[in-house]
This record gives C-alpha cells, sequence and structure tokens, in this order.
C-alpha cells in the first residue's frame, strides 16, 4: 500500500517528491514506490456561498439578512475544480493506504488540508508531517518522525471557527452595508477595527492644537547642553519671555561642573525575529510593505529552502535545535558576513534563555536561516535585502551585549543648570553584525510606532562625545541660544507602526496582519501617502456607519485569544460560534435601523451612459476606473485611455491608444504627435487622408511637430502643387 502525501503548493510537493524519490510525474500528482506526492493549489475547498442554501440570496436584499445557516456546508472552489478532482480521485484509489497531511504546518495549513478529506469523505489513516523549514534534511527527518494526525483536531476546530466567524460577520456586515447605501462598504472581524485604529489617530491629529515652545542650549566648550529647570524636566518653557530671562541671567556668568556621572551601560542583543517583527524592521529599514515582506519571505523559505517557516509568532528557539545552531552559523559564512561569523565559531556559541526557550515557543519556532548552503548571487535585490537582515540578526543573537560608558554632566550657572549627556563605545558587541556604529546608535531606536510626537524636545545631546571632565571644574561659558519650536501632533501609522498596534491588540495572526493591510488598501477605505496610512473619504464613513462594538479591537482581541485557547483545547467552539452569531444578527440590525446617510467620497463629473447617475472613480491595478455608483447598474469604463508600446517620437513617453472614426491611432497629448494604428482585423495601412482628418480633429489646432508631422505637410504641399 502506498501513502498519499498532500502539499499546499505545488513547488513544495516537488521539493517533497524528489526527496521521496517519487519520479513518475502526471500532470496533478508524482508517483513513487512507496508515496504519491499531489498538492492544492491554496484553498481548494471553501464555505459555501449564501446562493448556494437558496438562490435568492444571488442578489443583495437587506430584507434577507442576516443568513445564518444551521451548518455551515463547503464546497470545491470553482477557480480550482480540476485539481479538487484530481486529489478525490486519489483518495478513492485502492493502493492508497493512508494519508500525510503535508501543508504548511499551521492552522490555515490545517483547514486546507482537513477540508479536503471532509469532502473527499476520506475515512483511512491518516498522520501529519510538521516541519518548520524546507531543507531535504528537514523533509527526511519530518517523515522519519510523523506525528498522529487526530492530534491536531484542536487546531483545526480554531481554523473552522476562525473561517466562519469571518463568513457570518464579514459577509452579513458587508451585505448590509452595501444594501442600505448602495455602494461598495466592505467590514470583517479585523478590518474594521484596524480601520478604527487609524481614524482614531486622525481624530487626534486633526483635534491637535500646536502650542509655541522655546528651549535654551549653551555651549560650553566643546560640547553643548540644555537648559532644564529640575532633573527629568524636558527643557522647553512655555514663553519666550521666560527663556529671554534664562538667557539673560546665565550670559556671561562663570560655569562650573556641578555634577559628574559615568556609568557602564549594556545593551543585551535583540530577540530573533517573529514574521510581525521582521515587517516592521524590513518596514523600517527597507521600506517595504508588510506584503511585500511576507512574499519575499515565503520565497526565501520554499523556492531557496534558506530560512525556517515564516508565519511564526515565536520570537525563541527550542532546546532541540541547539545540535544544529552551529550548523546554520558555518552555512551562513560567506561573503559580508564571513568574518562576524567565523570569529564567533572559534569557541562555542554562547546558548542563553534570551536565545532559546521552550515555555515560549508554540508551534513554530522564531525566524532562522537553515543549513543550506547560500548563494547570494542567486538572489533577486529585494531576496538579498531580507535575507540580509535575518543573518544578521541571527549572528546578532550570539554576539556579547553592546557595552559603552554613558557620561552625565551637569553644568551650574548661578542658579541655573544645564545638562548633557555622552557616550563612549567600549565594546560594540552584537552591533557588530550591523557594520560601524557610532554613538547615536547607543540611544536605542525608534520603534516605528509613530506615537513620539514631541520626542527628542528636551534632549540633551547623547550622542555627542564629551570631552575630558572633572567635578568642580570651570568651564568656559561661549554662548546661548534661544530656539522656538511647536509641539506636533501624533504622526500618522506607517506599517511598522500599525503592525505593532495589531499586535498589541492581537488583531489578526502574524500571517494575516500583511493581508488585512493589503484589503484595507484595496476596498480604499486606507490610502498610502508616503510611507504612511491614511484613512479617505470612503474609509471615515464607513467607521461611523459600522457598529461602535464591531470597531472595538478589545472585542476582536478576545475573540483572538479564545480562538487560540480553542487550539489549545482550553475553549469551548460551540460557545464561541453561538457568540459569534449573536453579534453578526445584533450588528446586521443595527445597519437596519441606522438613519445616517453615505456620500460617494471619490464622485466624478462624468453620468453613467446608461441610467445617467454620476460615476465614481476607482483605483485598480489597471488604471482608475469610473463605475457607476448605483451597484446594480454595474456599468464602468476606463477613466484613463490604455497605453501602447509605440513611445512618442519626441519625448519617448508611452503614447495613448485611441479609437477614432478612421480605427485606432496612438497619441502623445505632451507633443501633439499622432501616429495611426494599424487595424489587424481590418488589415491594411491607413490612407493620408485619413491621417489628415486625425490630425485635424485630435491636434487641438497647435502646430505639430515630429516625424509624422513633417510627412504630412509636405504630402500636403505635394497635393496643392497638383
Amino acid at each position: 500500500m502506498k501513502s498519499l502525501v498532500l502539499a499546499e503548493k505545488p513547488s513544495v510537493a516537488r521539493e517533497i517528491a524528489r526527496v521521496l524519490g517519487c519520479t513518475n510525474k502526471n500532470k496533478s500528482y508524482i508517483e513513487g514506490p512507496a508515496y504519491v506526492v499531489t498538492w492544492a493549489l491554496g484553498h481548494l475547498v471553501g464555505l459555501a456561498e449564501p446562493e448556494d442554501y437558496d438562490p435568492k440570496y444571488k442578489t443583495w436584499n437587506l430584507d434577507d439578512l442576516p443568513i445564518m445557516p444551521d451548518r455551515m456546508n463547503l464546497k470545491p472552489l470553482r477557480e480550482t475544480s480540476g485539481q479538487f478532482k484530481a486529489v478525490l480521485g486519489l483518495c478513492k484509489r485502492s493502493d492508497i493506504g493512508e494519508l500525510i497531511i503535508a501543508t504548511d504546518a499551521g492552522r490555515e495549513g490545517e483547514l486546507v488540508a482537513r477540508w479536503i478529506m471532509e469532502l473527499a469523505r476520506w475515512n483511512k489513516p491518516f498522520k501529519r508531517l510538521w516541519i518548520s523549514s524546507q531543507t531535504d534534511k528537514a523533509i527526511k527527518d519530518g517523515f522519519a518522525s510523523l506525528k498522529p494526525g487526530r492530534e491536531y483536531d484542536r487546531l483545526y476546530a480554531s481554523a473552522v471557527c476562525r473561517a466562519e466567524a469571518d463568513w457570518l460577520i464579514g459577509l452579513n456586515v458587508t451585505r448590509a452595508l452595501t444594501s442600505k447605501y448602495n455602494a461598495q462598504l466592505s467590514a470583517g472581524r479585523v478590518q474594521t477595527p484596524t480601520l478604527a485604529m487609524l481614524m482614531d489617530r486622525e481624530r487626534e491629529i486633526n483635534g491637535f492644537q500646536p502650542k509655541p515652545y522655546w528651549t535654551v542650549a549653551a555651549e560650553f566648550g566643546g560640547f553643548q547642553a540644555a537648559w532644564r529647570s529640575e532633573e527629568g524636566h524636558d527643557g522647553r518653557l512655555w514663553t519666550r519671555e521666560e527663556a529671554e530671562k534664562v538667557i539673560a541671567r546665565t550670559n556671561g556668568k562663570p560655569a562650573v561642573v556641578d555634577r559628574l556621572r559615568t556609568a557602564e551601560r549594556s545593551e543585551p542583543h535583540p530577540l530573533a525575529y517573529d514574521l510581525t517583527e521582521l515587517q516592521r524592521d524590513a518596514n523600517k529599514r527597507l521600506g517595504f510593505s508588510a506584503k511585500q515582506t511576507s512574499n519575499v519571505l515565503q520565497r526565501l523559505y520554499e523556492q531557496h529552502k534558506l530560512v525556517t517557516y515564516p508565519r511564526t509568532d515565536s520570537r525563541y528557539l527550542s532546546s532541540d535545535m541547539v545540535s544544529t545552531l552551529k550548523g546554520r552559523m558555518e552555512s551562513i559564512a560567506v561573503g559580508p558576513y564571513a568574518t562576524v561569523a567565523r570569529k564567533l565559531l572559534r569557541s562555542p556559541l554562547a546558548v542563553t534563555k534570551r536565545i532559546v526557550d521552550d515555555s515560549k515557543v508554540s508551534d513554530h519556532h522564531a525566524i532562522i536561516p537553515t543549513e543550506q548552503y547560500v548563494n547570494l548571487s542567486a538572489l533577486s535585490p529585494e531576496e538579498r535585502k531580507l535575507y540580509d537582515l535575518i543573518v544578521r540578526r541571527y549572528i546578532a543573537l550570539f554576539s556579547p551585549p553592546c557595552r559603552y560608558d554613558e557620561t552625565s554632566v551637569v553644568v551650574r550657572v548661578g542658579e541655573d543648570r544645564f545638562y548633557a549627556r555622552g557616550n563612549v563605545l567600549k565594546d560594540a558587541g552584537w552591533k557588530e553584525a550591523y557594520g560601524s556604529v557610532s554613538a547615536a546608535d547607543l540611544d536605542g531606536e525608534d520603534d516605528g510606532s509613530g506615537d513620539g510626537a514631541d520626542e527628542g524636545a528636551g534632549r540633551s545631546g547623547g550622542g555627542q562625545l564629551l570631552p575630558p571632565l572633572n567635578a568642580n571644574q570651570s568651564l568656559t561659558f561661549k554662548q546661548s541660544r534661544l530656539r522656538e519650536g511647536q509641539t506636533q501632533p501624533p504622526a500618522r501609522y506607517n506599517e511598522a507602526g500599525l503592525l505593532s498596534k495589531m499586535e498589541k491588540y492581537g488583531l489578526g495572526t502574524p500571517a494575516t496582519r500583511a493581508d488585512i493591510i493589503e484589503k484595507l488598501l484595496s476596498s480604499q477605505t486606507i490610502d498610502r501617502q508616503g510611507s504612511r496610512l491614511v484613512p479617505t473619504g470612503k474609509g471615515k464613513q464607513l467607521i461611523e456607519l459600522a457598529s461602535k462594538e464591531l470597531r472595538s479591537p478589545e472585542l476582536t482581541a478576545e475573540w483572538e485569544r479564545e480562538l487560540e485557547r480553542i487550539a489549545k483545547g482550553q475553549g469551548n467552539a460551540k460557545q464561541f460560534m453561538s457568540g459569534i452569531r449573536q453579534k453578526a444578527a445584533a450588528w446586521v440590525e443595527e445597519v437596519k435601523q441606522e438613519t445616517k446617510e453615505y456620500k460617494p467620497h471619490n464622485l466624478s463629473h462624468s453620468r453613467c451612459p446608461d441610467c445617467g447617475k454620476p460615476m465614481i472613480e476607482v483605483n485598480g491595478k489597471r488604471g482608475k476606473t469610473l463605475v457607476c455608483q448605483d451597484r446594480e447598474c454595474g456599468f464602468r469604463r476606463a477613466a484613463e485611455p490604455a497605453l501602447s508600446n509605440k513611445r512618442c517620437p519626441q519625448c519617448r513617453k508611452k503614447m495613448e491608444i485611441h479609437t477614432g472614426k478612421a480605427g485606432k491611432y496612438a497619441q502623445c497629448r505632451r507633443c501633439n504627435v499622432i501616429e495611426m494604428l494599424e487595424d489587424k482585423a481590418g488589415g491594411g495601412r491607413v490612407n493620408k487622408h485619413q491621417q489628415k482628418r486625425m490630425v485635424e480633429q485630435y491636434s487641438d489646432k497647435v502646430t505639430l511637430s515630429g516625424g509624422l508631422a513633417d510627412a504630412l505637410k509636405a504630402a500636403l504641399e505635394g497635393q496643392n502643387k497638383d
């Protein structure tokens, strides 16, 4: 009897098949002497749609809501139905004795396999492959220690609860809002509270009243110090008069070192990456979006096999990995990492509780490099940059703390005090993994949350290098300077900051947070402005129309905690789903009773040719599209002309494609150059009279220049002479 191995993706299936010695390739599976390896294409099975329960639900009607099936049904997804039928056929083969689930080792991967098993009515034994990297060694070790499939029943129950909760809440509330206001308004269990957090920040910014303040700094022969009324004060004065009084009473007076204190500071290495921390760091250091980081990381994991399982929420390693840590360090000791990695390899790696802690590892350990040999030149620029972050963090784990002397000095000028601080590096420690270290690097890093509106207003220059000083030493008071500033509102969130906020409130999982942000962007409820995320007019209205409870991150966080408890066998799935159904029904009723209005924020000046209503402008992958605001009408057309591959002979930019009475033509509006395009259906070149008509009609009576214009003028002159 053979074992059927079900992977999540064809690329993973091919690697597993190669390791297992399966060489007989078929369209939908790869077979060997003992194994048949097949794959899902992501999901092959999903929850049934409302119209599968009753055809009347094809039409979105507020009166039909809420839709609450007594039992949630499954159905094969249409776009992957061919592969599902193939897997179904393999499940029914008489020579298949057991199934090995080899989908991604997590909640979503478990759901992919179990739903297929449920529709296939699988009743034979099944086992679970649970691995954290895709190297040959990891695959072989995993198959040598397969787990009983039933050990993951609780994880499956949690996954089902999450999927059904998202369906019941997302579908019902989205249909209710869309039907009520005749606009595409999307809501969900995680996306709505995430949008609410962005809106809360926007309200803080809009309600912020800036206040002017003044600070006083002084030069003391080789270093600067900031005036403060007392230790712990930030140095800000709220009237100019007060600041000028400080300058008046300190200028020209003798300065003495009142207090001098030097202490050795030790900064331990950062923890290893989980997915959210890596997305945050990649956003801050590389400018990657969370989704971009996820996609690149998946390639490093699956295609290049250079990193461990990506979708983890742990920042620690497990004790059974200790024996592999040296081999991983040896494999990355190449190129720019060779010097520092080999330095660590000269002695046993320092493994501490800050690196290995079984109590803080759940399904998967932190993201670290694998033992796979790395060919850096085989990586794309994106992959190279992200891999660089992971390798340097791994090297830092086994490096000593960064040690520096922090000297703080208080200078007395009459009754006033000026404060300064300086750092002197003693041992770069783990920071050596990141290259050269300056004194400014010893002040810590911004966490990317975007919360610090007035950070640094009263700083005393921690990054400066202080000269040798002694207590009671007299100093030269060179000059004092007045600096005016304004209090600043909190900054809008960048992706790093929003990920931190989502993590704090337990919104989504490391695997889903990037998709939630992308969903908000694609539904045009938020927009990217540079590196910041800003709610749109649509998003602002949507938050006001959604239930206050649904907007609450605390409620969603409680649900996420309950899903975790279900996965651990501590929660009650039936009770959880009962609560979800009650909330979904209550929120639909709220929408029905609501009296507020929705006004499309992106109305254009164009009117729908079918129904005459104003059209709204929507951003899509292929540019802007004009869509009738009446959802039932459904008329849409491109708002911007398509671009051809033909380039303007003058400015070299791509020309727009238009259709006129004489056929298709390319036009550069900037240079007023027009060229007819061959009509493949009609065939043949366009005659000069057609070209003349097109030029006259579309050139806005501006003098033309360029090859086509010159040719037309010459032709016309020749015609007149005849």
